[in-house]
């Protein structure tokens, strides 16, 4: 796939704006009233979105550093560019510097996710984030829930480990054997790294934009926030630092609610796997669900 030297996130129309009206057109009357819907209302300015703070916060970032832009969003989009025309008004109004977009026309994005280069898939459509998955980009599907809108300029990333930024090979354990028997595992595999998840990739070019600042200026923050407690903590700990990758924060829970820790952190957006987990976090914070790993194979057919 290919990159530059920009950390480029991609993020759906209804992820950034808040589409709902308009998306209740199109389910329940179809496309052709759906676009006639747009066409009439491209003058009227959307509200923002559940990423909409996430994504201001991520475009400041390139005010803060001299030279060429060092993060980029790509607007991807199932509207046609006849009726996204009103999300370009909104862009706009609002003064997002977003200036590459697709507009599918009813089909799927998810294929130009690789040839814009993106690090990172945010949607409300599930089906688009599996996909986004399989081709190798980190991405999640955002939950509906509470407040979204953090007061500072730093921008806060929160991450679980097992599925997300790890592989899910210590999460299938725990699933088929049961708590003793992954305690028991971690312990003894204490000094082999774990295999990389998903987010892997998105997390080290994080902290190659991270790294451009001072740790006083970083307008940058993460956090590993999981449920997972000593002894199973030293693995985790090894791992990151066999990647040399840094995270600002790690809080290990032992199977509490990460709600309230996630909101005490700050957090602009936090990824789990789990959706149960998920429904919790976004009463605290936005939340992005990750269907990967054995966690989202239950119930599958």
């Amino acid at each position: 796939m290919p990159r530059t030297d920009k950390l480029v996130i991609a993020i759906s129309s209804r992820a950034l704006f808040n589409l709902s009206d308009s998306h209740r057109v199109f389910e329940e009357q179809g496309l052709e009233a759906f676009s006639a819907y747009q066409v009439e209302h491209e003058n009227d300015v959307l509200e923002k979105g559940d990423a909409f703070p996430l994504v201001e916060k991520f475009l400041q970032i390139n005010q803060r550093l001299e030279g060429n832009p060092r993060v980029e969003v790509i607007l991807l989009s199932r509207n046609s560019a006849d009726t996204g025309l009103r999300v370009f008004n909104s862009i706009e109004h609002y003064g997002l510097d977003i200036t590459r977009a697709a507009f599918c026309n009813g089909d799927s994005p998810y294929r130009y996710i690789a040839p814009f280069g993106c690090h990172l898939f945010l949607s409300t459509d599930g089906q688009d984030v599996r996909r986004a998955l399989e081709q190798g980009v980190a991405a999640a599907t955002l939950v509906a829930g509470g407040d979204r809108w953090r007061e500072d300029d730093t921008l806060r990333f929160a991450f679980d480990g097992d599925a997300v930024i790890f592989s899910d090979e210590a999460e299938q354990i725990f699933k088929r054997d049961g708590l003793a028997a992954f305690a028991a595992s971690e312990r003894a595999s204490a000094q082999q790294p774990l295999g990389g998840g998903p987010f892997k990739g998105f997390l080290e070019a994080l902290q190659q934009l991270q790294a451009e600042f001072t740790p006083e200026s970083c307008p940058i923050r993460t956090a590993l926030v999981t449920a997972r407690s000593a002894p199973a903590h030293e693995r985790v700990i090894r791992t990151l630092r066999a990647w040399n990758v840094r995270i600002d924060e790690s809080v290990f829970l032992g199977g509490l609610p990460k709600g309230e820790f996630l909101r005490a952190f700050g957090a602009d957006v936090f990824f789990d796997d789990q959706p149960a987990h998920c429904a919790s976090a976004a009463e605290h914070v936005a939340t992005g669900h990750v269907p990967h790993g054995i966690a989202n194979l239950e119930g599958q057919s």
